[in-house]
């Protein structure tokens, strides 16, 4: 489990499919499906740690994207 490709398969085995329109909404969508497959004990706790790491990692990444993409409008 290394990208948010990888969590997007995870997610398909379940039947759970995601896409909301915005990268950022996904990741956290992703997040939030993420917690359920975990708390009805569907996946165990090293791959949820797994996944959890890989989507922080995105949505810090996808967030300071946003930033800078932000500034760039101001100027």
């Amino acid at each position: 489990m290394k990208t948010l490709y990888d969590v997007q398969q995870l997610l398909k085995k379940f039947g759970v499919y995601v896409y909301v329109g915005k990268r950022i909404w996904d990741i956290e969508l992703m997040a939030i499906e993420i917690d359920h497959l975990y708390q009805a004990g569907v996946i165990d706790a090293k791959l949820y740690a797994r996944v959890k790491v890989v989507l922080n990692h995105e949505h810090r990444v996808e967030a300071a994207h946003e930033q800078s993409a932000d500034g760039d409008e101001h100027r």
